[in-house]
């Protein structure tokens, strides 16, 4: 489904050359749940902002469901990107003067799709993750877990193989920010590959295949049973 080959990434800071990835070779399956783990600097977001098709390899090969995408135009890349990859960040990246709804309808007005078939999209996506009374709601009128819920339905609204998550639960409280993480593993479910980047190595431990990043080198790649720790119960702090 997705394949790196020999891909490098390399950033120019004044008059040196910095590598953020060496040599990645990488093959996710539909359908798989993976960590990836690491210090900060190691590569780690430098990594799923490529997956994102964010931004590009130095050199290298990026494959998506047997397409090379690498050397796909602006345009080219942000219509895959549109129709297959979904995204969900830290910081939530909600457009505050929408509302909830006008949030997670936003992707579906960007690819063209119907204005009736919008509605019913959302409104399916709003009630399946408790929003329905926070529809009209602004995000700044919302709470850090319905906004991240928002951010989830906005990431799924258009069916995406792929859902990319960058410390998804780390503006969140404990309880939270385990309700969300729950969600999303919820979606693997329907065929999504997910694809969570954490230094917590407890959410790390979750998923079926962690991969732990290095000095912008995958350090290891294993599969084994996730370790689905109890969720904390309401009120229990950060700790």
């Amino acid at each position: 489904m997705i394949e790196l080959q020999n891909v490098c990434r390399t950033f120019t800071v004044g008059d040196q050359q910095v590598a953020a990835l060496r040599d990645i070779n990488l093959r996710l399956d539909a359908s798989e749940y993976i960590s990836i783990m690491g210090p900060s600097g190691s590569g780690k977001s430098t990594l799923l902002n490529l997956l994102g098709l964010l931004d590009r390899p130095s050199s290298g090969t990026y494959l998506l469901d047997d397409g090379n995408v690498t050397d796909l135009s602006d345009e080219q890349q942000a219509r895959v990107r549109r129709e297959k990859i979904g995204f969900v960040f830290q910081s939530f990246h909600l457009v505050p003067r929408l509302t909830a709804a006008q949030n997670v309808e936003l992707p579906m007005i960007l690819a063209g799709i119907p204005a009736e078939e919008r509605k019913s999209r959302v409104e399916v996506l709003m009630q399946n993750y408790g929003l329905s009374a926070r529809a009209d709601h602004r995000p700044d009128q919302l709470s850090g877990g319905q906004r991240q819920r928002v951010a989830i339905a906005r990431a799924t609204v258009m069916k995406p193989s792929v859902l990319l998550a960058d410390e998804p639960t780390g503006n969140l409280d404990r309880h939270t920010g385990w309700e969300v993480l729950q969600l999303l593993e919820g979606l693997m479910e329907r065929g999504i590959t997910l694809v969570v980047v954490t230094h917590d190595a407890e959410i790390g431990a979750r998923a079926k295949r962690q991969i732990h990043m290095l000095d912008g080198r995958i350090l290891s790649d294993e599969r084994e049973a996730p370790n689905k720790v109890p969720l904390p119960q309401a009120g229990e702090g950060l700790g």
